[in-house]
């Protein structure tokens, strides 16, 4: 390639996101995102994933459309049959790091860091926040480093401070000392209890090799030149001063979800945002929303990686049933330990609910018969519920979820927190409550902050102009 033939060609963005279905989901959005702006990307996914992608989505053949979009594939290092959910989540990020980062690099290196005809070498890497290996080549090929951290910034800011709460031996906690108030993070101080700290924080040594890897990994993130987060100054403006303070250029480009129709529609582009779902979505469940009245389903889905036990279950089938509400429940295939259904529950299934493997969830959350949603507090479903204005109640499984929840219920007031409880009159009161007892007063909240969310990625909004700001900072690495 000649000098003259690189100086017009645009930058090349390598993306690459944790394998799991929450990591990729934003990081394919801001793919697309730059792509829409003429950007080269290529973007890494597992070879597992890849294959679900395509048996379950039509969105490769849609992300095809863009000339400038390319994907490579890489083994994750666990076998087909791994569950990659539940407790062994957390092996899909040892894996990657101890498996997946030496075939990134040895593949990087023969092909040339994916120069190619008409491809400039890339210019940088943006990496999910938690892949160290990409900050080690970053560093060794002399290639700026961008991070994407997929959780909130709440979340981001109690992992970054928890050397703090260990030095002030509030790590480990001590005996009943769940409801004990953490002093220990600036912004957030009286404000989070140790229940609500990331779950990995639960140990019975400071030292657990767990939180100690999990500490680095967030600390680490200080060395890119920059940090993307999917979220909007609007809503966690304090967190996001304290990370000012450590990594001192941050874009805030989300709800990149939303941010992505949005643009699509500015741009006057026929391109759809076609799901990433790696499990086949049952739209079965429209149909059945459609024949119910405005505001009066409790929607159910506990993610891509929760499992539950059959007497947890239960829990919630009994006070979803006894709620005598309306009930949409996603029962993602391999979520459950033994799921044989007692037959009175199944009987008040068919009169009140309707279950579905997997369900086409943005949709789901704005439909008009949805007034609740049932979640594990997952930054993706709690920043598409808070897009919709849909009041949650909140049981959080693991890692930052814990974080989330405590901030639906007692600083946005858009929902109710039911972590650590898995009780069937707990359950059934929640529903209640957010259906009927402070019906309103949720939805009022819900309403506000969706409106918030919408002006933040508007052109001029917050969002929108941190975009800009991150594509007007890539092309520079290349001036």
């Amino acid at each position: 390639m000649s000098s003259k033939e690189a100086e017009v060609l645009p930058p090349h963005v390598l993306i690459f996101p944790l394998p799991a279905q929450g990591h990729m989901n934003p990081m394919l959005n801001l793919t697309q995102l730059l792509c829409l702006s003429n950007f080269h990307v290529t973007f890494i996914a597992s070879e597992f994933n890849h294959r679900r992608l395509l048996k379950h989505t039509n969105i490769l053949s849609t992300l095809a459309r863009y000339p400038g979009l390319q994907f490579q594939t890489i083994p994750d290092g666990l076998p087909d049959d791994h569950p990659r959910a539940g407790q062994r989540s957390m092996e899909i990020v040892w894996s990657v790091l101890n498996i997946m980062g030496p075939c990134f690099k040895k593949m990087m290196i023969e092909k040339e860091l994916f120069a190619s005809a008409g491809r400039r070498p890339v210019t940088c890497i943006i990496a999910d926040g938690v892949l160290s290996f990409a900050g080690d080549f970053a560093e060794e090929r002399g290639i700026p480093l961008i991070y994407f951290r997929t959780m909130n910034a709440c979340a981001f800011w109690a992992y970054f401070c928890t050397d703090r709460l260990v030095e002030a031996k509030q790590i480990p906690f001590q005996e009943n000392g769940m409801d004990e108030l953490v002093k220990c993070i600036p912004g957030m101080d009286g404000l989070l209890r140790c229940r609500d700290l990331p779950s990995f924080c639960r140990v019975d040594d400071a030292n657990d090799p767990t939180l100690t890897e999990l500490l680095i990994l967030t600390r680490q993130t200080v060395r890119a030149k920059a940090l993307i987060m999917n979220t909007f100054e609007d809503l966690e403006q304090p967190a996001l001063s304290n990370i000012l303070k450590h990594i001192p250029r941050l874009y805030t480009i989300g709800p990149v979800n939303t941010h992505l129709k949005s643009r699509l529609t500015e741009n006057k582009n026929n391109h759809s945002t076609p799901s990433a779902s790696l499990w086949a979505e049952d739209r079965s469940c429209i149909d059945w929303l459609n024949a119910q009245k405005p505001k009066s389903v409790i929607y159910v889905s506990f993610g891509s990686l929760t499992t539950v036990t059959r007497e947890q279950l239960l829990e919630f089938w009994h006070g979803l049933v006894n709620s005598n509400h309306r009930f949409l429940w996603v029962m993602r295939p391999g979520s459950v330990e033994g799921s044989h259904i007692p037959s009175e529950l199944d009987k008040g299934t068919k009169e009140n609910g309707y279950m579905v493997e997997w369900a086409p969830q943005e949709e789901v959350l704005n439909h008009p018969a949805v007034g609740g949603f049932f979640t594990h507090s997952g930054w993706n479903s709690t920043l598409e519920s808070i897009v919709a204005g849909v009041p949650m109640i909140c049981w959080p499984y693991f890692g930052d979820q814990m974080v989330n929840s405590r901030f639906v219920s007692e600083v946005w007031k858009i929902g109710v927190d039911i972590k650590d409880s898995c009780d069937r009159v707990l359950i059934e009161n929640a529903v209640r409550e957010v259906l009927e007892v402070r019906k309103d007063e949720f939805l009022e909240r819900a309403d506000h902050l969706a409106k918030m969310a919408k002006m933040a990625i508007s052109e001029g909004g917050s969002s929108y102009r941190n975009l800009n700001g991150l594509m007007e900072y890539i092309r520079s690495f290349i001036i």
